[in-house]
């Protein structure tokens, strides 16, 4: 067999690879593969009232508190976990909502500093899109809604590039995020055609797709005179030429067709569901396998005047044990969750190629910087964990795990489902923890 050997049927050719020695791989006509694990990172900012976050009850069918409530639909696909802390944004100087919100996803104690010399760790998306993103056309995906530059003091000394991103792909480069939908949706789907009918798309895939099928006889003749080690060189390659040709199929079907852009001109509230939307997509096209979404920049002041509630949400969320306070920030909090379960439903509506749904084999985490707004402590933070990672996670339990708890080993479960072994994670995570 020489390099320049190809494979031919009715007017195609495909070239084959070099043939040696191959480790055994699964054979080409073998069943259909098992769809890959998504992770997701949700940020909401300024903490949660926890008296109106926490469950009373434990394990699965546990109680909906009122923050909580929208879960109900969805409740059996999502877990609660509590006893969950970041020890790397403690340090007893003000700076909360930067450090927090900065170790958000690296569980590393940033530098205190305003100037160009910041410091982070790399962030657990990251070390998941370093390991599984060549495999996608984006590595990962980085939405919000709030944007501004990492430059300046945003935070008792803290630069904004802490307050402004979660993703950090090293410790001086925060990965800015896409805050328009119009833009998110112009960077995935750059080249897709609306204006082409059903017919016309179906007559593109025709010519560019089912290579195989045209080389499957002479294949197959091969095959025969091939030594075992040649023969699984060969079923490899095969299979990865299918799996790319059923990528570009998948990016034609109903279900990856994004129809028309986003309106330029959405709400607030508008534009998080039409993000929500690209993050499924974008998983459901297999355009990347792992997104970061904040909701606000750490310690937003955003106000919630279409919820009923005056007042900037960080200045709310200095309640002092106040009533009014308390009760307007569970409704901001209450609003914020069920943003969350609005995506955790739609990515319960998909079905992927196994019959499985793309939830199941996704893990979507949501959390905040901090716990209680007035306390600005990083401990037993607001967990919400959906999906079943493929099988790695049972959902739907509250969890109470023990008292301070690294953050880090929950997101040494997240990467170990996804198929990423790591043995550490940010300054204390050693044990991933145990949701199975």
């Amino acid at each position: 067999m020489n390099r320049r050997t190809f494979l031919r049927g009715a007017g195609a050719a495909l070239a084959l690879p070099l043939l040696p020695s191959a480790l055994p791989r699964s054979a080409w006509a073998g069943p259909v593969a098992t769809p890959p694990v998504r992770l997701l990172f949700w940020f909401a900012p300024n903490g949660m009232v926890m008296s109106g976050f926490r469950p009373s009850s434990t394990g699965a069918n546990y109680d909906l508190p009122p923050i909580l409530s929208s879960l109900a639909p969805v409740q059996s696909d999502v877990s609660v976990i509590s006893g969950l802390a970041n020890a790397a944004a403690v340090v007893p100087v003000s700076g909360d909502h930067a450090r927090g919100t900065g170790s958000f996803l690296t569980c590393e104690t940033v530098s205190q500093t305003a100037g160009a010399d910041i410091r982070n760790g790399i962030s657990v998306d990251q070390i998941f899109a370093s390991a599984m993103g060549s495999q996608t056309a984006f590595p990962s995906l980085e939405l919000g809604t709030e944007g501004g530059a990492a430059v300046g003091d945003c935070d008792s000394g803290y630069s904004c590039a802490y307050t402004r991103n979660i993703s950090w792909a090293g410790p001086s480069t925060p990965l800015p995020k896409l805050t328009e939908p119009r833009v998110a949706f112009a960077r995935l789907f750059s080249g897709f055609d609306p204006t082409l009918t059903e017919a016309e798309v179906a007559r593109r895939q025709a010519l560019r797709l089912s290579v195989l099928d045209f080389v499957r006889e002479d294949a197959n003749a091969l095959h025969t005179r091939l030594g075992q080690r040649d023969r699984l060189k060969l079923d490899e390659y095969l299979t990865a030429v299918r799996q790319l040709e059923t990528r570009i199929e998948r990016l034609g079907t109903q279900e990856c067709v994004p129809g028309e852009a986003p309106d330029s001109n959405l709400r607030f509230e508008e534009r998080i569901q039409a993000l929500n939307d690209l993050t499924v997509l974008a998983l459901t096209c297999d355009l990347t396998r792992v997104a970061s979404f904040m909701l606000g920049n750490g310690g937003s002041s955003r106000s919630y005047d279409f919820l009923g509630v005056t007042g900037a949400h960080h200045e709310l969320s200095h309640h002092g044990g106040d009533a009014g306070k308390l009760a307007d920030l569970e409704t901001i909090d209450a609003w914020e969750v069920a943003q969350f379960a609005d995506l955790v439903s739609k990515l319960g509506a998909v079905q992927e190629a196994d019959g499985s749904r793309l939830l199941d084999n996704t893990l979507a985490y949501f959390s905040s910087e901090i716990s209680d707004g007035d306390r600005h402590n990083h401990t037993d933070l607001p967990v919400l964990l959906a999906g079943g990672g493929g099988g790695a996670v049972t959902p739907g339990q509250h969890v109470v795990l023990p008292d301070d708890t690294p953050m880090a080993d929950l997101f040494l479960t997240m990467l170990h489902a996804g198929g990423v072994e790591e043995s550490a994670f940010g300054s204390d995570g050693t044990r991933p923890v145990d949701l199975s």
